[in-house]
C-alpha cells in the first residue's frame, strides 16, 4: 500500500476535542459507579466535546479486572449513545487479551479502538507489528495507534507508525503522547499530510494544532471544557492571537494535571466541580488537601 492509498482506509472522522473520562468508583466499597460514569460522559457531550475516549490512562484501565473493563466499555458506549464517536482504549501486555478486548469493544458499538502496546520485556519492531496487525485483523473498525513511552515502556518512532499505517488497512490514525513536537511534523512529512494525528500531550496543545493535529486527546474537558473547546474554535478560525490567549489561561491547569497524575488530579477537580467520582484505586492515592486547594485556585484563575 502506498502513501496515496491511505485515504482509502475505512475510517471514522475524528476531529477536535476527544475527551477522556475517569472511571468513577464508589466511596463505600471501591466498586464501579457506572451511574456517575454515565453522568460524566453525558456532561462531556453536552459541553460540546467531539468524541469520548474511555479506558485510557485517565480511566485507570490498568487497574480494572476483566469484568470491570468490559462493564466500563459497554456502559461508556451506551452513555455516548452515538451522539459522538466513542474511542475505546486497549492496553494489554498480551496480544491475545488485546484482541479479545478489541472484539468486545467493536461488538459493544465502539467506533474506534486506541491501541497502546505495553511492554514488560522490550518489544522489537517485528513484535510491535505483529501485535498491531493481530488486533487490527480481528476487527472491522478503525485502529488508532497510541504512542506513550512514559506509561507503556515502549516508544514507537514515526517511521514504524508510518509503516503500520501503510501495511495494515484499518490502522488509520495515531495519538502521539511522547511530548516531542518534531515527531508530529515527521508523521506529516512521511505521509504527505494524509495521516490524521492527535495530540496527547496537554502542554503541547497549541503547538500541536499549529503543526496540523486533527484533534487533542485530553482529560481537561472534565474540568475546563469551555477553555479546551474555545482553543479548538480559535485555531480552526485562524485566530492565533485568541488561541494563544485562551491556551495560556488554561496552561497552569494543564501542567498541574500532568505533574500530579491524571486520575488523582481529575477526580479531585471533579469533586470541586460538584461531581464526586470517588478516589483512584490503590496503589494510587487521592490528591492531598494542600494540592487540592492549589487546584481549586488554578481552576478559579482559569475562569478569569
Amino acid at each position: 500500500m502506498t502513501t496515496a492509498d491511505m485515504t482509502t482506509h475505512p475510517t471514522t472522522v475524528l476531529e477536535g476535542i476527544i475527551a477522556y473520562p475517569v472511571t468513577p468508583f464508589s466511596q463505600a466499597d471501591g466498586s464501579l459507579d457506572l451511574d456517575r460514569l454515565t453522568t460524566l460522559i453525558d456532561r462531556l457531550i453536552v459541553d460540546g466535546c467531539h468524541a469520548v475516549a474511555p479506558l485510557g490512562s485517565t480511566g485507570e484501565s490498568a487497574y480494572l479486572d476483566d469484568a470491570e473493563w468490559y462493564a466500563v466499555a459497554e456502559a461508556s458506549v451506551a452513555a455516548v449513545a452515538g451522539r459522538v464517536p466513542t474511542v475505546v482504549g486497549i492496553a494489554d501486555l498480551t496480544t491475545r487479551s488485546a484482541v479479545r478486548r478489541a472484539r468486545f469493544a467493536e461488538q459493544a458499538g465502539a467506533d474506534v479502538v486506541m491501541v497502546l502496546p505495553l511492554s514488560y520485556w522490550r518489544l522489537d519492531e517485528a513484535e510491535v507489528v505483529r501485535h498491531y496487525t493481530a488486533v487490527a485483523d480481528a476487527i472491522g473498525i478503525p485502529v488508532m495507534i497510541y504512542n506513550n513511552p512514559a506509561t507503556a515502556g515502549i516508544d514507537l518512532p514515526p517511521e514504524l507508525i508510518h509503516r503500520l499505517v501503510r501495511e495494515v488497512e484499518n490502522i488509520t490514525m495515531v495519538k502521539e503522547s511522547s511530548g516531542d513536537l518534531q515527531r508530529m511534523h515527521r508523521l506529516t512529512q512521511l505521509s504527505d499530510g494524509a495521516l490524521p494525528f492527535y495530540n496527547g500531550s496537554n502542554p503541547l496543545a497549541l503547538a500541536a494544532f499549529a503543526a496540523g493535529a486533527a484533534g487533542w486527546c485530553t482529560a481537561a474537558p472534565c474540568l475546563i471544557p469551555e477553555l479546551t473547546l474555545e482553543l479548538h474554535r480559535a485555531v480552526r478560525a485562524g485566530d492565533l492571537d485568541g488561541a494563544r490567549e485562551v491556551f495560556h489561561r488554561q496552561l497552569p491547569v494543564l501542567q498541574f494535571l500532568l505533574r500530579g497524575g491524571l486520575p488523582r488530579t481529575v477526580k479531585a477537580g471533579l469533586a470541586l466541580r460538584g461531581l464526586d467520582v470517588g478516589v483512584p484505586r490503590e496503589p494510587l492515592l487521592p490528591l492531598d488537601p494542600e494540592r487540592t486547594a492549589q487546584l481549586a485556585r488554578l481552576l478559579a484563575d482559569s475562569a478569569g
